[in-house]
């Protein structure tokens, strides 16, 4: 077994390295992939310039594609406050480097009546206090929704899909969590008239501020549209949250996990 052995908070762990869950879901640019906000499907054509095609099927010596995709709305993805901010931020600038304990959790979102609409469902701060009772010193935080169904290949722009309170996501910024993991195309409603109220929450903004100068927790970052399999029970495990180098606010990202032979709950 290859094991891997850190403290944090003066308390010792131990990782099995031998055994990761990749949280990411593939960025598929030949079948279907899962979806949001109305993007056009990730896209490859073979690169073809002074007589060179980029396809071997096509007589070409090698293949040589480009991409077309909208990491926002095309698979896993994470991203920083430079999305809501006048100013350009890119994510690659405090995309994190090192390892960082986090903590899975299941929640079922609740039907509430501070919602946007009454059919509308919602992770409450409530909800997050509870299921993260223990874990408070997680540097990440990983949210399962349930039911776990149909998560791979979604099509949102037809869902009314869970989302999360400002308050919970205020919770989560209050307790020094750096990293938020979702399953949801986004922490916010999708069609909120623009407010991006848990967003702003998390980075720790003034509602309607657009400013990234006033942005408290500019270190932080969500990601979203991740999939955790049932096989993974709550709980803390080890993060590597590998995200692409894109000088971008979001970029395609591969998060990674290893339990923890000592892990809590």
């Amino acid at each position: 077994m290859n094991q891997f052995s850190f403290h944090h908070n003066g308390r010792p762990y131990t990782a099995d390295m031998s055994q990761p869950f990749d949280l990411s879901i593939a960025i598929n640019f030949d079948n279907s992939t899962v979806s949001a906000f109305g993007a056009p499907a990730p896209h490859a054509t073979a690169l073809s310039v002074e007589g060179f095609v980029g396809d071997v099927r096509r007589g070409g010596s090698c293949n040589c594609a480009t991409y077309q995709l909208t990491p926002h709305c095309n698979g896993t993805h994470t991203e920083c406050v430079g999305h809501i901010t006048g100013e350009r931020m890119s994510v690659n600038s405090i995309a994190p480097t090192n390892l960082l304990l986090a903590a899975v959790i299941s929640v079922t979102p609740q039907r509430t009546t501070a919602a946007f609409a009454d059919d509308d469902l919602v992770i409450t701060r409530e909800a997050l206090q509870i299921k993260l009772a223990g874990c408070e010193k997680c540097h990440a935080v990983i949210v399962r929704t349930l039911p776990n169904i149909n998560k791979l290949n979604t099509n949102y722009d037809a869902i009314n899909a869970a989302y999360f309170s400002e308050d919970a996501l205020r919770y989560l910024a209050a307790i020094n969590v750096e990293h938020l993991l979702v399953d949801l195309p986004s922490v916010d409603r999708s069609h909120d008239n623009g407010l991006l109220l848990a967003h702003r929450a998390f980075w720790g903004m003034p509602k309607g501020d657009k400013s990234l100068s006033h942005a408290i927790r500019r270190h932080a970052t969500i990601t979203e549209l991740i999939y955790v399999s049932d096989e993974i029970v709550d709980g803390e495990y080890l993060l590597n949250l590998q995200v692409a180098p894109f000088e971008a606010d979001a970029a395609p990202s591969r998060p990674v996990l290893y339990p923890l032979l000592n892990r809590t709950k």
